[in-house]
This record gives structure tokens, sequence and C-alpha cells, in this order.
């Protein structure tokens, strides 16, 4: 091992002084917590969702998953170098997307349904028109979004037109897909990998990120300007979900916990954690009312929780390997997950 060096070490610890003097500064501004203003309230009832369809069809570990804007169709993406795209009312394949890398990471579907985009270890984003098919039947490649030296870990569409992206070289990229160029970059947006991105329900301008560096960001896309930080979490902040209010975001993290931040208070005011924290947290979402949690586990569970009362409200057990990702529908009536046991389920 290198030497350890004395000015990096000093310069570490007073970070860790400035964070816990900052956190310190919250506190002290807070009147009171949520389980004190949510005292009065009644407890939720216990979530029942139970697996309605059982999504079969890749051959090896799925990675990623997520709803299209029609809370009907979904995208899955596997190690087995296919895009699959789910009726999940029917448990049907629409299409199957084959790609020229296997080592598919995240995958996002435009609200409209009309793209597709993924990518990983091939360090792209791929987007797809699942209007258009090439010569061999299946949805047209329309863009390679190339300029990453690192893996992409993350991707969103903002509408047809725009795309965001984070990866593990600590780049946020927008995207004009019209015209296949980058539009705005962060180059150092994170101290690590950028995991996780989400954007806010109403404000499409508004978006947050995940890192390997233990913190949240809120960002502008009109300029990319980093406006808020967040700490808290003490391993990598695995997977990020804005609140339907527009005023909060859900995490998920490593270090065992899922934890709920309010921008408007600027830190976090809740932290859920299950009866047994043996195992990390790798996704994350949030049901329409914010009154749910849910946090996909390295436990093959999802594990649910009531935001407000901060009780574990219970687990959907099913999957028979790591949960890897999992998305709410937009009209809040269902959950699709994926896992490393090749499966894709739906939970109603």
């Amino acid at each position: 091992m290198p030497p350890k060096d004395p000015e990096l070490i000093a310069l570490r610890k007073e970070l860790e002084d400035l964070i816990a003097k900052c956190q310190q500064d919250q506190k002290s501004k807070q009147d009171k917590t949520i389980e004190e203003i949510s005292n009065g309230m009644a407890d939720v009832p216990k979530c029942k969702l139970v697996t309605k369809k059982m999504l079969k069809g890749h051959i090896n570990k799925v990675n990623s998953v997520h709803y299209s804007g029609d809370s009907r169709h979904a995208v899955s993406g596997s190690l087995d170098g296919k895009l699959i795209i789910w009726d999940t009312w029917t448990g049907n394949k629409v299409q199957v997307i084959p790609l020229r890398s296997a080592w598919v990471m995240s995958v996002a579907f435009a609200p409209t349904g009309n793209f597709v985009a993924c990518g990983g270890m091939d360090n792209m984003c791929t987007v797809y028109d699942l209007n258009n098919r090439d010569s061999n039947g299946g949805a047209k490649m329309i863009r390679e979004l190339l300029g990453y030296e690192g893996f992409l870990s993350s991707c969103r569409f903002v509408d047809d037109k725009t795309l965001i992206t984070g990866s593990g070289d600590m780049k946020l990229c927008m995207w004009d897909l019209e015209a296949g160029k980058r539009t705005n970059e962060v180059e150092a947006a994170h101290c690590g990998d950028v995991v996780s991105l989400s954007l806010a329900p109403e404000d499409q301008n508004i978006f947050v990120t995940g890192s390997v560096d233990k913190t949240c960001k809120l960002w502008d896309r009109r300029e990319l300007k980093c406006k808020q930080v967040f700490f808290g979490h003490e391993a990598d902040v695995n997977s990020v979900c804005f609140h339907n209010s527009g005023y909060g975001f859900s995490t998920a993290s490593e270090d065992k916990s899922a934890r709920l931040y309010d921008i408007r208070s600027d830190q976090q005011i809740a932290m859920y954690k299950p009866p047994n924290t043996t195992s990390g947290f790798t996704s994350c979402g949030l049901s329409v009312s914010g009154r749910f949690l849910l946090a996909g586990s390295d436990d093959n569970s999802v594990h649910v929780w009531d935001t407000m009362k901060v009780q574990h409200n219970g687990t959907l057990n099913g999957h028979e390997n790591r949960v890897t990702s999992l998305s709410v529908s937009p009209n809040g009536m269902s959950v699709v997950t994926s896992s490393w046991d090749m499966n894709v389920r739906v939970w109603v």
C-alpha cells in the first residue's frame, strides 16, 4: 500500500468536520421531527401488493426496469444483451431489441412511449425509436451518444428531444436527440460515479442525482448548475426518486437505509431501516401520495415504509435473487421490479 499522505488526511478531516458542522446547524433549526408531527395521524393499512404478472423472457440477470408514461408498458434491460418492451397488463412481450453490448446497466422509457434508451459498460447511451423498424424488424437505433470515459449508470428522458445522463466518469450530460449533440455537461458533477437521477414531477427543469460519493445534489438543467447538496448517507447512494409534491425526494443506499430529504429545509427529515438490517438497498420509489416508500434490497425483497410515521409496513417477497431496480407506474396503480433471478415482476 502507498504511504498515507498527511496533507490528504488533514483535508479529509477538515471536510468531515465541515459536513458535521452543517448537519449540526441544520438540526438546530429543526423544531420538530416528522414522527412528532405525524403522531396524531392514523396508521396506514398494511401494503398488500401481490405479483400480478411474472414477466419471463430474459436468460440472464436483469439490471434495470422503467415504466412508460402510459402506466402500461415497461422496458427491461438484461445481461443477456436484450431490451424487452413489456405489456404489463397482459404479460406479453411487445418487442425484443438486441443490443450491441450485453453489459446494460440502465434503461429509460420516454414519457410518450416513443423511445427507449439504454447504456452500461459500453460507455455510451443508445436510443431506439419504437415506432420505426430496422431491416431485421427490431426497433430502429437512432442515436449512439458517445463521449464518456466511464460506464453509463443512469439516463432519463425529459421529453422526446432531450435526454439527461449520468456516468461512472462523474459526468452529467444533456443531449439534444434530434441533433445527436451534447448541449451541456458537468465534468465533475460528483466526486464519484453518478449512479442515479430523478426528474421533478411538474418542473422538468429540476432533477436530483445520487452518487457513490455518499451525497445527493439538486440541479437546474437550464444552467446545469448544482443548487443544493444533501449529506447523511454513509455509503453509495444507489437510487433517488422525487416526491410527487416536488418538494422532496427519497434515497436508497448501500448503508442499509432509505431516507427522505426535504428540499425547502435543505436536510434529511427521515431515515427508514428494515427490522433486519443485513442488506443494502439498490433502488427506491414513492407512491403517488408519497405515503409509501418502497426500496429494493440485496435480500431479494422490496421493503415498504409509511413515510410519515417512519414505520416499516411490510415486504414484497417473491424474487429469488437481488432486486436490482423498481419503477412505480405514473398512475400509482402498480410497481414493476427486476432481479438477478432473470425475472421481472408486476405488483398490483
